[in-house]
């Protein structure tokens, strides 16, 4: 049965026209009048709903009861990046969504080899939101992590953080630079459910002044080990150690 991302608020009895992107999903996959699918709307949970009526573009479905389903990490992990260049920041997208990343800020950084600006730059978070989307109907989560806009790594730090500082997530840098403390051990040391913001560079990580910046703005140098690994790995293996 298809999962479908809904972006409209859906409640039981509805009869909608599923948006252009999961209409033609389910004429591809030949559904027929009466088959059922399963919708999420990003805000909890998800839908059984049946195919109403196919037409040329158009796909009405009728959506039927609520499942209070929810696939989250315990512990809301965000991470802050110097882009990959090429295909690397599509792979990271949806393999991190796939593993349970809360949210994703692109950054350029002094080593990033990929630069966005403007109208580009827009076109880009708006198809990285979209890969996430495809990568929640896959893996079952029903709420998307959003991926924010592609920002400069200094005027992201340089924001003032907000809330109440005892609830403040915790925030981590990859680091390759001395005074680093392993990040299994930093991860031991605090609540199972703490959020936790993980910075890391593009290839050849960050350079020692953004290095510094970070440290400068409250972030802990944390190392993976031994081994240097690429930029995508390195996120998504932090990730996968704060939320697995």
């Amino acid at each position: 049965m298809p999962r479908l991302y809904c972006p409209a608020p859906l409640t039981a009895g509805a009869e909608i026209d599923l948006p252009e992107g999961a209409a033609r999903h389910v004429q591809v996959l030949r559904h027929q009048p009466g088959d059922a699918i399963t919708l999420f709307d990003g805000r909890g949970g998800q839908w059984q709903a049946s195919v109403l009526s196919m037409g040329r573009s158009r796909v009405q479905v009728r959506v039927e009861r609520h499942e209070p389903i929810e696939r989250e990490a315990s512990r809301p992990v965000w991470l802050a990046l110097g882009m990959p260049a090429n295909e690397r920041m599509d792979w990271l997208v949806e393999k991190a969504t796939e593993v349970g990343v809360a949210g994703i800020v692109p950054l350029h950084t002094a080593h990033g080899v990929l630069r966005l600006q403007g109208e580009r730059a827009r076109k880009k978070q708006a198809h990285w939101q979209a890969v996430a989307q495809a990568a929640c109907e896959q893996c079952g989560r029903n709420r998307l992590p959003e991926v924010q806009p592609v920002q400069e790594l200094s005027r992201w730090l340089a924001a003032p953080q907000s809330g109440d500082p005892a609830d403040s997530p915790l925030r981590c840098v990859l680091s390759l630079a001395e005074g680093t403390r392993p990040l299994t051990q930093v991860l031991s040391e605090v609540a199972a459910d703490r959020p936790v913001v993980f910075l890391s560079g593009a290839e050849g990580g960050l350079s020692p002044a953004e290095d510094a910046q970070a440290r400068t703005a409250g972030f802990l140098p944390v190392t993976l080990g031994p081994r240097i690994l690429r930029a995508e790995t390195a996120a998504l293996a932090a990730l996968s150690l704060a939320v697995l």
